[in-house]
This record gives structure tokens, C-alpha cells and sequence, in this order.
């Protein structure tokens, strides 16, 4: 307990601090952020106004496609954006992104060492991006219900929950839902076949793409977001989801005290690690102030205040000691390191095999 009041009384602290008077009037300073919904405190936003003077003009998207979009067609307007893993490897290559100037980095010393190395997969020597988040694909579930259809000796923390068909026709009824997001959903369920995460293999790909087409039927809709309000409501037994997600889902149906009892699951067969990241569009308007931005964010501080409010695993090492003891212990947000071992990376795809992708996640999407 009084690790964890000392814990609050800094990160109050910090933010206290983070709250002084505005700079001097002048020219009117902005960054333009383009981010993932529901994924920061909005009391990070005002405090980093407060403190530096710079307004923050604040967009928001539902996936990763259409952040590629819009960077690959230039002059989107946007200081710093999030691209998730592969996508960042892809825009990188496309020549996206401004390098990061380090030295303007005075906070870059907190990044956790561990997470900075797996994310080099898309970016080597960290060259171009900032890990932000990060965290796992897996199951977001309503115990009670799928318990109630399953029986209560199921085992829950497999992908054949939603990938065999007997077990996917016994939740239909109460609905499942899945990321519209190939990207995420194939590589995370391919070890369910004994195969690598970052297998570019079309046979391989095909696979998993065949599995899910055989359970179309019992997916309600794929969307990359809506899952969250409809697991906390009870309207949902299941969820392939990101981990944070589901316990923001979690965390409002507590809050509403309306008896959904939520779990996050990963899969024991493995799954995908993905990391959402900072990084600096190469045609950005305002470069100085996404850096006095991305700073801002590594401290300790300010980066487990956005944990505490997302509930998603931060890349910032010191951040660990002022996040919520609950979070914390929740091994679907920190994974202990035997689950560590069992989570993989998985790189862009080549543009053929990209092609083939969409092809097939179109099949199963439409059916047709």
C-alpha cells in the first residue's frame, strides 16, 4: 500500500509539474496528431499544453490503412502519427518518415531496452520511431456467457475457441467479433497450425485465411474498435482483439457495475506482439514541435498516466514503477516471461504477397 501511494504521489507530482504557466504569447505553435482512438489521456494533451505553449490538434483513425493512405499521398498535415509494427517497416521503406534528431530527445533514456529491440524488427537502430505501446492479439472475453454455452471446464485460452467451428457455432448466438485487420489476425494465428508468426508462405497464409472463412458465419462484424463498448455492455461473448482493448472494455463494465465479467486471454499456442510507435512524417509542418511532443510523452510519468488510463503495457522502462498495481499484475497487459517467449514479431509483407492477402481476407469478409 505504500508502495503504491508513493507510486500515485509521484506520478501526481510529475503531472503537477506539467501543469505550469503557458510561455510567453508569440506566434501560436501546433502539432498536428494523428493517433489511434480511445489511446491517450486527454489530461496528457492539456498538460503538455499548459507547460509548453504548443496547441494540440488531434485526429484520430480506426486502422492502420488508412493512416498509410493518407502518409503515402503526401502533405496529410500531420506532425506525429502511430503506425503499428509491419506498417511502420513498410512506410519507413517508402521513405514516410523524417529520421529521429536523438539529440532533441532528452527523455529517449527511459525506453525499455527489451521492447526497443524487438520493435528494431521494423526499424532498425531505432532509426525513425519511438515504441508508444505495446502489447498482444488475443481473446477478449464474457465468461459468463461463453462458460454458459461451453460449459465450465472449456478451455478458453486457445484460438480454437473461435477457429473450430463446433466451438464458433455455440457463441454465435451471443456474438463474435474480430479485427478487420489481416495483418494482425493471420500471423497471431498461425502458430495454431504449428506455423511461424512471420511465415510469408502464401500455403501457410491460405491456411489460416480457410479457417476463418469456415467461421464467417458466426462473426457478427469485423471492425477494429467497436468490440470495446460492445463487450463492456454484455452484447458480445467474444472478442479477437487487442489486449488493451478488452480490458478498456473491462474496465467500463466494472465501472458500470452491470455483472459482465470480462477476461483477457492469450492464446496458448502463441500469438503476435505488436507495438504502436511515434514517428515524424517525412513532409511534417511542425518537426520541432513533434519532437518537444515524443519527449514529452518518454517521461516516466506522463507515460504511465496514459497506462493507467488505456490500460495497454507502455514502452517506457521507469514508467513500470508508477503504473496501477493492478495493471501492472495483470499478465495480459505484462506478460510474465514464460509468455514472453511464446509471442512473436512479424514483418511487412512483400507487395505480392500483400496482394494475395487482400484477396483473400476479402473472401472471407464478403464470402464471396
Amino acid at each position: 500500500m505504500r508502495a503504491a501511494a508513493l507510486a500515485r504521489a509521484i506520478l501526481l507530482a510529475g503531472l503537477a509539474l506539467a501543469t505550469g504557466p503557458a510561455l510567453a504569447a508569440g506566434p501560436e505553435r501546433v502539432v498536428n496528431i494523428y493517433n489511434w482512438s480511445d489511446y491517450i489521456d486527454p489530461k496528457v494533451l492539456e498538460a503538455f499544453t499548459r507547460e509548453t505553449g504548443i496547441k494540440v490538434v488531434y485526429d484520430t483513425y480506426d486502422n492502420n490503412e488508412i493512416l498509410e493512405t493518407k502518409l503515402l499521398a503526401g502533405k496529410s498535415g500531420y506532425d506525429v502519427v502511430v503506425p503499428s509494427g509491419p506498417f511502420l517497416q513498410r512506410l519507413i521503406r517508402a521513405g514516410a518518415f523524417l529520421p529521429l534528431d536523438k539529440a532533441k530527445l532528452t527523455n529517449l533514456g527511459n525506453v525499455w531496452p527489451e521492447i526497443a529491440g524487438r520493435l528494431a524488427a521494423y526499424d532498425p537502430g531505432n532509426a525513425y520511431a519511438v515504441d508508444y505501446m505495446w502489447g498482444t492479439t488475443g481473446l477478449g472475453l464474457n465468461l459468463g456467457l461463453v462458460r454458459e454455452r461451453l460449459g465450465a471446464g472449456a478451455a478458453l485460452n486457445t484460438w480454437n475457441l473461435v477457429l473450430n467451428p463446433a466451438s464458433a457455432n455455440k457463441l454465435k448466438d451471443c456474438g463474435i467479433m474480430m479485427l478487420d485487420s489481416p495483418e494482425d489476425l493471420i500471423p497471431s494465428m498461425l502458430p495454431t497450425f504449428g506455423l511461424k508468426s512471420d511465415s510469408k508462405r502464401w500455403d501457410d497464409i491460405t491456411q489460416v485465411a480457410d479457417a476463418l472463412f469456415k467461421v464467417r458465419g458466426t462473426v457478427r462484424k469485423f471492425h477494429s474498435s467497436e468490440y470495446i463498448q460492445s463487450l463492456a455492455n454484455g452484447d458480445l461473448c467474444v472478442a479477437v482483439g487487442y489486449s488493451g482493448d478488452v480490458l478498456q472494455a473491462k474496465k467500463r463494465a466494472d465501472e458500470a457495475k452491470n455483472g459482465v465479467e470480462i477476461a483477457y486471454l492469450i492464446p496458448k499456442e502463441g500469438t503476435l506482439m505488436w507495438f504502436d510507435a511515434f514517428a515524424i512524417p517525412k513532409d511534417a509542418p511542425h518537426a520541432a514541435e513533434a519532437l518537444s511532443f515524443i519527449d514529452y510523452m518518454l517521461r516516466p510519468e506522463v507515460a504511465a498516466a496514459n497506462t493507467n488510463f488505456v490500460s495497454y503495457a507502455s514502452g517506457n522502462l521507469p514508467a513500470k514503477k508508477l503504473v496501477k498495481p493492478d495493471i501492472l499484475a495483470n499478465p495480459g497487459i505484462y506478460p510474465d516471461d514464460a509468455t514472453m517467449q511464446r509471442l512473436s514479431v512479424n514483418t511487412a509483407w512483400d507487395d505480392r504477397t500483400q496482394r494475395f492477402v487482400t484477396r483473400a481476407w476479402t473472401r472471407v469478409r464478403t464470402g464471396k
